[in-house]
């Protein structure tokens, strides 16, 4: 039986993973061109997904190059006032650990035989057992996994279900080797998350474990076309910055010298989900994983959610090898439960990032009663 895994990322390679750990064969295309074609984006919180890394036999290497520090908060309003500075202690267990995405995906793929992944191939369609590319070329498939992010093209072989926009937008911006070039701010941000929340938008600041400190500013209720009327000239990165700054009005020096420190790096981001609780019939042949299949509000639990369908596929066709729409079934039936609660704990957490009172109300999320 011949398994496919359209896509690359973390939900993809996890399950070719795992399957490989159990014994069974499965091919992996990716439309980029190498693992280096593109950056990965930023840090990420790791803490359900553990359980897919333990599956994969590889938890140990996973902590290794995790950051428990990471797991460091600073929460603050814009005109400066900071509510919440937590420290981790150095001994403190990893529970929700930081790791690059970039070197969670190389785990990954270093921990896979070297024909597994072919890169360079773009899926195009797929129809009775063949796959097709963008370059022309074609492979045959039993099992046909959709790993394949965001913008997924084998969902459509399942439902018509597409991402929405949310009201929000995201620029991206980022202050390299911080503590050399910046130590006071350095300082001021700290080891891991820096937040700032108040007035409908939110500046969320992380270190990176390569010393680059990433920073989103994400305006909220906004449009799904306002980066064309925001003012933002993301071809000219210093009037970009002198933008940003005017487009947060009243708040403390200190968050907009972040924005002043920033790179040439200024990249824009809608943000879109998949309705929560999103089912498809049970279809022969192919299923879903990861963002293709539901994708959520960037507030911590998209990655975990992949890892863990990538695990548990997997383990759902070792456990039934011989019966793969059988194995296909019990897993989509325990997916759709279960990420179907992270979703809906996802748009809670985005409702309350939007509201006026958005630092009190993310307060007394960290510390209830």
């Amino acid at each position: 039986m011949t398994i496919a895994i359209v896509g690359a990322g973390l939900g993809g390679l996890a399950l070719a993973r795992v399957l490989h750990v159990k014994g069974i064969d499965a091919v992996v295309y990716e439309r980029e061109s190498s693992r280096g074609a593109r950056g990965q984006g930023g840090m990420l919180d790791i803490h359900s997904g553990q359980r897919a890394l333990r599956e994969a036999g590889l938890i140990d290497q996973f902590f290794a190059i995790a950051r428990g520090e990471g797991q460091d908060m600073r929460l603050l309003e814009p005109d400066g006032t900071l509510l919440l500075h937590e420290d981790t202690p150095d001994d403190a267990p990893l529970e929700r650990p930081e790791v690059d995405r970039a070197d969670l995906r190389n785990l990954l793929l270093d921990s896979l035989p070297e024909d597994i992944v072919r890169w360079g191939r773009a899926f195009e369609s797929a129809d009775n057992g063949l796959l097709r590319f963008a370059d022309g070329s074609s492979a045959t498939y039993d099992l046909l996994v959709g790993a394949d992010g965001a913008h997924s093209r084998v969902r459509a072989l399942l439902t018509d279900a597409r991402p929405a926009h949310i009201g929000q937008n995201v620029v991206e911006v980022g202050i390299p080797d911080i503590d050399r070039t910046h130590p006071h701010l350095a300082e001021m941000v700290g080891r891991g998350n820096y937040w700032v929340l108040g007035n409908g938008l939110s500046l969320a600041a992380q270190r990176n474990g390569d010393g680059r400190v990433r920073i989103g500013l994400s305006f909220y209720n906004t449009a799904e076309d306002w980066f064309a009327t925001s003012g933002i000239p993301f071809d000219d990165p210093a009037a970009a910055r002198a933008r940003l700054i005017e487009l947060l009005p009243g708040w403390d020096s200190r968050f907009t010298a972040l924005i002043a420190a920033c790179d040439d790096t200024v990249v824009p981001r809608s943000i879109t989900t998949l309705p929560v609780g999103l089912t498809w019939p049970s279809t022969p042949g192919v299923t879903l994983l990861g963002d293709a299949a539901h994708l959520m509000p960037p507030v911590g639990e998209g990655a975990n959610m992949a890892l863990l369908d990538g695990a548990l596929l997997g383990l759902a066709l070792a456990a039934d090898p011989d019966d793969f729409p059988t194995a296909v079934k019990e897993y989509e039936r325990e997916m759709f439960e279960r990420t179907s609660a992270a979703a809906r704990m996802s748009a809670d957490m985005q409702e309350l990032l939007t509201s006026p009172d958005a630092a009190q109300k993310m307060l007394a999320f960290f510390q209830p009663g």
